[in-house]
C-alpha cells in the first residue's frame, strides 16, 4: 500500500464518522487557536510598548520634584520646589555620558484661537527638550536660544491642539491666547500618539521656559528658577543604572540633603516601564500557553482513544488485510496517517479560529494584536507531532493483531 493509498483510506475512515471525528479534533482546535491568539496578543502588546517607548525618546532618565514633609505628613510627589534649572545644567556638565539635560515646567490650562478654545497642557522648556524627547517639527520652526533668553511670546502646537483649534489647517503665523497672553505660533510638532500611560502626547503646547515663567499667570513660584521635571538623554551604551546613581548623588549634594534624609526628588528610568509591560505580557502569554498545552494534551488523548475504538471496530478488516498479504508496516502507517490527519485538520481549523479570535479581541477589547507566521507554523508542526505520538500506540496495536484471531473477532 502506497502512502497515497493509506491517506485515502484514512480520510475515508474519518468521513464515515464525521461527528466523532469533529469531537475528536475539538481539543486540537482549541489548543492551536489558543497558541495563535496567545502569540498574537503577546506580540501586539510588545510591539505597542516598543512604539510607545520609542515615542518617548531613547536612553531617557526623568527627574521630578519630590515630596514635602510637614509636621510628619508627606504631601506627595510634586510638592517640593527644590528642583531648579541649575540642576539641569549641573547634570549635563558634571555627569559623564549625559548628552542633554532639559528642564521643563508644566501647567494645565485653556488655550484660545479666535472663537475656538481647548484645554491642554502647556510646557515651558528649552530647545534641548525637543532633542531629548526626539520631537520633530513638521511645520514652521523650533525654539531658538534667543526665544529663551528674550522670553519671546512664541508657541509650538501639538497635533491634537491644531485639530481642535484650527481644524487641522496650517496655524503657523496665527495667534493663540493663554489667559491674557497672546502667543504667536511658530511651529507644529510631529505626531507621537499615546505614551505608556495611555496619555495623548500630541495634546500639548510648548513655549520657552522663560516665557512660561514671566508671562503665564500661575506658573511663577517663589523660586523663579524652579522646574517640574528634568529630562536627561544619555549617550548610546551608557549604563543607565550607574548614571541614575551619579545623578542622585549630585542632586543630594546640591540640595544639601543629610545622610538618611529622604530625596526631595524622584527619578525614573523608562526602561523600567518597558520591563513592567513586558512582564505583564509574558504572564499573559504563559497563561495562554498553559491553556494551549492542556488543550493539545486533551486533544491528543482524545485522538488515542478514538483510534483505539477504531482498531476494535475494524479488527476483522485488519485481519482480512493481513491475511491477503498486507504487511504489518502498512497497517501501522495507515493508522498513523489517520491520527495525523485528524490532528492536521484540527490544526487548520484551529489556525482559522485563532486568527478570528485575535481579530475579535482587537476589535472588542481594543488590545493590539499581531499575527506571527512563525506561531502558525509552530502550532501546525506541534499538532502533527501530537497526532503521531498519540496515534502510535493504537497503530502498533493494530499492526500486531494476529490475522486468525482478528478474522474470528465478532
Amino acid at each position: 500500500m502506497t502512502a497515497l493509498d493509506a491517506l485515502r483510506s484514512a480520510l475515508e475512515s474519518l468521513r464515515s464518522s464525521p461527528l466523532r471525528s469533529a469531537l475528536t479534533m475539538l481539543g486540537i482546535v482549541i489548543g492551536v487557536a489558543a497558541v495563535i491568539a496567545m502569540v498574537a496578543v503577546g506580540a501586539g502588546a510588545r510591539d505597542q510598548v516598543l512604539r510607545q517607548i520609542a515615542s518617548l525618546g531613547s536612553n531617557l532618565l526623568l527627574v521630578g520634584q519630590g515630596s514635602v514633609v510637614r509636621a510628619g505628613v508627606k504631601l506627595g510627589a510634586g510638592t517640593a520646589s527644590t528642583l531648579i534649572e541649575d540642576d539641569a545644567t549641573a547634570i549635563m556638565t558634571e555627569i559623564p555620558g549625559v548628552r542633554v539635560a532639559a528642564p521643563s515646567v508644566r501647567w494645565g490650562l485653556q488655550v484660545v484661537a479666535g472663537n475656538q478654545n481647548w484645554g491642554t497642557a502647556l510646557f515651558g522648556l528649552t530647545p534641548d527638550y525637543l532633542d531629548a524627547r526626539e520631537w520633530t517639527i513638521v511645520q514652521g520652526r523650533g525654539f531658538s536660544d534667543d526665544d529663551v533668553t528674550q522670553a519671546n511670546k512664541v508657541v509650538i502646537l501639538g497635533q491634537t491642539v491644531v485639530r481642535n483649534l484650527f481644524g487641522g489647517g496650517d496655524p503657523v503665523g496665527e495667534t493663540v491666547r493663554v489667559f491674557s497672553t497672546p502667543l504667536t505660533v511658530i511651529g507644529v510638532l510631529g505626531e507621537k500618539g499615546q505614551n505608556t500611560q495611555g496619555q495623548d502626547q500630541d495634546d500639548v503646547i510648548f513655549v520657552p521656559i522663560s516665557t512660561a515663567k514671566r508671562n503665564i499667570p500661575g506658573m511663577a513660584k517663589s523660586n523663579p528658577r524652579f522646574v517640574h521635571t528634568i529630562v536627561a538623554k544619555l549617550d548610546d551604551g551608557v549604563d543607565q543604572a550607574e548614571a541614575m546613581r551619579q545623578i542622585r548623588d549630585l542632586l543630594r549634594q546640591r540640595h544639601r540633603l543629610a545622610p538618611g534624609q529622604d530625596d526631595d526628588f524622584w527619578m525614573r528610568n523608562l526602561s523600567d516601564v518597558s520591563a513592567t509591560r513586558d512582564e505583564s505580557s509574558r504572564a499573559l502569554s504563559f497563561l495562554l500557553a498553559a491553556v494551549a498545552a492542556v488543550s493539545l494534551l486533551v486533544g491528543g488523548i482524545g485522538i488515542m482513544n478514538i483510534m483505539l475504538v477504531s482498531v476494535t471496530e475494524r479488527t476483522r478488516e485488519i485481519g482480512l488485510r493481513l491475511a491477503i498479504g498486507a504487511r504489518r508496516r502498512d497497517i501501522l502507517v495507515q493508522f498513523l496517517i489517520e491520527s495525523t490527519a485528524l490532528s492536521l485538520i484540527g490544526a487548520a481549523i484551529g489556525v482559522l479560529t485563532g486568527v478570528a479570535t485575535a481579530a475579535l479581541v482587537a476589535h472588542l477589547a481594543g488590545w493590539p494584536t499581531l499575527i506571527q507566521p512563525n506561531s502558525i507554523l509552530l502550532a501546525v508542526v506541534v499538532s502533527g507531532l501530537v497526532g503521531v505520538f498519540f496515534g502510535l500506540y493504537p497503530a502498533r496495536r493494530a499492526a500486531r493483531l494476529n490475522p486468525i484471531d482478528a478474522l474470528r473477532h465478532e
